[in-house]
C-alpha cells in the first residue's frame, strides 16, 4: 500500500475513515467501508466534494444556473431538457482548477502503479451526497462512465459526472422533492474496472416478500448495466441463508449484454443458445451468496449489493463486490416480535440464526 494523499481532493478507499463520509458521499463511503470490512472491492479513489465546490462556488456559474432553472416545473419535460443541455455544457466548459487537476491525475497515475498497468481501465462514478437519504432515493440519477484510460480522460469524466448533477431526471425529481438545487453536492469515485463474464445485483432477503433467511442473486452476462437498466430479464437465484442450498432458480433468455471490444463497451446482442443458458455456475452463485451476507453481518441489517464474476481472476477468488447499500424496502417495515404468539418456536429459531450480527457500534449510511 503507497502513503496516504495529503490533498483535500483525493481520498483513497484504503485510506477512508468514517470522517470522510460527508466529503464522499455514499457510494464511495461503501466501498471503503467494504474494504475495512476484508471484502473484495477493487482498489480506487474519491474526488472528495471539496473539488465540486470550487463550481458550486463559481459565481458565474452560480448565476447561469439560477437563471437557467428558475421558474421550471417538475412537468415542464421540454423545459427541464433544454436547461439541462445547457447547464451541463456550461459546467462541462468550466476549466478544472490546476490543484485539482494535478490531484487527480497524481492519484490516477499512483492507482495505475499499483495495479501494474500503464494507464489502467477506471469506471468514473458519480457519488452524490443526497443519494439514498431516508426519505429519497437519488441513487442511479447521476452518470457513470466506463473504461476510462488516462489522466486527462479521467479529468474530463469526473467533469461530466459533476454535470450529471443537472440531468433534467435529477433536477425534476429535486423539484419533486422540493430538495434545493443548491444543497446537492458531487463526490465522483475513480475504481479499477473489472472485465466481468456476469454481473448483477442481490438482496440479502427476498425482495418479493422481506423474508429474511433468503438471499435473490440477480445475474445476466457481461456488465451490470443490463440488468441495473431493466434490458434483459435476469437469470434468478434464491438462496436459503442457513443451510446455504439454492432453493430456486428461474433461467431466463439474455438477449443482449455490455462487454468490452476494444477499449469501448458495447451493447450487443447475445450470440445462439448462449442467450438461455443459465450465467452462473452453482458454485459462483453460493459465492456471490456468501459475500452478500458478510456484508450483511457487517453492516448489521439487510443490503442490497452490486457484484461481478472478473474474468482475469482464478475462480475462487472471481467474485468482486461493487457496491453495497442498506435494502429500504422492506427494512424500512416493522418486523413482528418473537413474543408475538402467532409466531411458532421454529420460526424464533430461525429468526435468531439468521439475525445479523451487529460489529460496529454505527454503520455509516451507504447507498450505490
Amino acid at each position: 500500500m503507497g502513503a496516504s494523499f495529503d490533498s483535500q481532493y483525493i481520498v483513497r478507499f484504503d485510506d477512508y475513515i468514517e470522517d470522510h463520509h460527508d466529503r464522499v458521499g455514499g457510494k464511495n463511503a461503501s466501498l471503503g467501508t467494504m474494504l475495512h470490512a476484508g471484502l473484495p472491492v477493487p482498489p480506487g479513489f474519491a474526488v472528495t466534494t471539496d473539488a465540486y465546490a470550487t463550481l458550486r462556488d463559481h459565481p458565474d456559474l452560480v448565476t447561469f444556473v439560477a437563471d437557467a432553472i428558475g421558474g421550471l416545473t417538475e412537468d415542464d419535460t421540454e423545459g427541464l431538457r433544454r436547461a439541462s443541455r445547457a447547464v451541463r455544457e456550461r459546467i462541462e466548459a468550466v476549466p478544472v482548477a490546476d490543484d485539482i487537476d494535478t490531484a487527480i491525475r497524481t492519484a490516477y497515475a499512483e492507482l495505475s502503479r499499483r495495479c501494474g498497468v500503464d494507464d489502467v481501465p477506471v469506471a468514473v462514478r458519480s457519488s452524490a451526497t443526497a443519494e439514498d437519504l431516508p426519505a429519497t432515493s437519488f441513487a442511479g440519477q447521476q452518470d457513470t462512465y466506463l473504461w476510462v484510460r488516462g489522466g486527462e480522460n479521467v479529468v474530463t469524466h469526473v467533469r461530466r459526472c459533476w454535470s450529471s448533477l443537472f440531468t433534467d431526471r435529477a433536477m425534476a425529481y429535486r423539484l419533486h422533492t422540493g430538495y434545493a438545487h443548491t444543497l446537492i453536492s458531487m463526490s465522483v469515485g475513480v475504481q479499477k474496472m473489472v472485465e466481468p463474464t456476469a454481473a448483477g445485483v442481490a438482496f440479502t432477503l427476498n425482495p418479493s416478500d422481506g423474508d429474511r433467511s433468503q438471499i435473490a442473486i440477480d445475474a445476466s452476462w457481461g456488465f451490470g448495466e443490463a440488468v441495473a437498466s431493466g434490458e434483459v430479464t435476469p437469470d434468478n437465484f434464491l438462496v436459503d441463508k442457513v443451510m446455504f442450498e439454492i432453493v430456486s432458480r428461474t433461467v431466463s433468455p439474455k438477449t443482449v449484454e455490455y462487454r468490452l471490444t476494444g477499449d469501448c463497451v458495447e451493447r450487443v446482442a447475445v450470440d445462439g443458445d448462449r442467450s438461455t443458458r443459465c450465467c452462473l455456475s452453482d458454485a459462483q452463485v453460493k459465492a456471490v451468496a456468501a459475500l452478500a451476507k458478510h456484508a450483511e453481518r457487517y453492516y448489521g441489517s439487510p443490503q442490497d449489493i452490486e457484484w461481478a464474476i472478473d474474468r482475469h481472476l482464478p475462480d475462487g477468488d472471481a467474485v468482486v463486490l461493487l457496491q453495497s447499500r442498506p435494502e429500504t424496502v422492506w427494512s424500512n417495515k416493522p418486523r413482528r416480535s418473537v413474543a408475538e404468539p402467532q409466531q411458532g418456536l421454529l420460526d424464533s429459531i430461525v429468526s435468531t440464526l439468521i439475525s445479523p450480527i451487529h460489529t460496529r457500534d454505527k454503520s455509516p449510511t451507504v447507498e450505490e
